[in-house]
């Protein structure tokens, strides 16, 4: 697909538009340390490098990866702790996005393009972030893994919602989440090297970006 004929960008957020480490980082500790001292999990200092890789999974197939062992009630008590914490430093103003990043989103709207916000967050991160960084001024339409009740994968999410756009369409991602969803779909592929992806999981990318900001170049 020549990237000449796009009509329609589906963005991920967090690893593309939002460093998420910010607010990821400190919200995981707090809550790995409430399993370290209430259900007995082996003390653990992250870095942040490792936490990263976290990013853009669900929340059972984070706490599966060191915690698989531990009772449903306790991942999803851990993810309250964890999603609270995070809603909390949004909101507090400790989020970032990439640098450039609203810049960008501003100058593809300016040229015409259709802008769509994709992730597998929830609605209240969705919706906190969209306050803090007026995002419904870039996006014509914001989607997470909340919007349709019991589709979670976000190649079944873009099916649902790609019908509304005009085609030909790209999609921008740092996680084989973002690729898969693109290639099942049909859209352009574009993978953005800077977030918190693997080199593997993003090497079948139709484009590789290194900064947000290619994307003026790009379209």
């Amino acid at each position: 697909m020549d990237k000449k004929d796009i009509k329609t960008i589906f963005l991920d957020y967090d690893g593309t538009l939002h460093d998420s480490l910010h607010v990821y980082a400190p919200a995981f500790r707090k809550a790995y340390r409430h399993l370290v001292e209430h259900h007995g999990l082996k003390e653990k200092k992250w870095r942040d490098e490792e936490l990263g890789r976290f990013l853009g999974m669900t929340p059972k197939e984070m706490w599966d990866i060191f915690g698989a062992d531990l009772p449903e009630q306790v991942k999803a008590e851990a993810s309250a702790i964890l999603g609270e914490e995070m809603r909390r430093l949004v909101e507090d103003g400790h989020a970032r996005l990439y640098e450039g990043a609203l810049a960008t989103l501003a100058d593809l709207r300016k040229k015409g393009y259709k802008l769509v916000f994709i992730s597998n967050c929830k609605d209240y991160y969705m919706r906190a972030h969209a306050k803090v960084f007026g995002l419904g001024e870039y996006f014509d339409r914001m989607v997470c893994s909340d919007t349709f009740e019991g589709i979670e994968a976000k190649h079944l999410v873009l099916e649902r919602v790609k019908a509304d756009f005009p085609e030909k369409m790209a999609i921008v991602g740092d996680r084989h989440h973002d690729m898969e969803a693109g290639r099942f779909n049909g859209l352009l592929t574009i993978a953005a090297r800077y977030g918190f992806g693997g080199k593997e999981e993003l090497q079948d990318a139709d484009i590789h970006i290194e900064d947000v900001t290619e994307l003026q170049e790009l379209f």
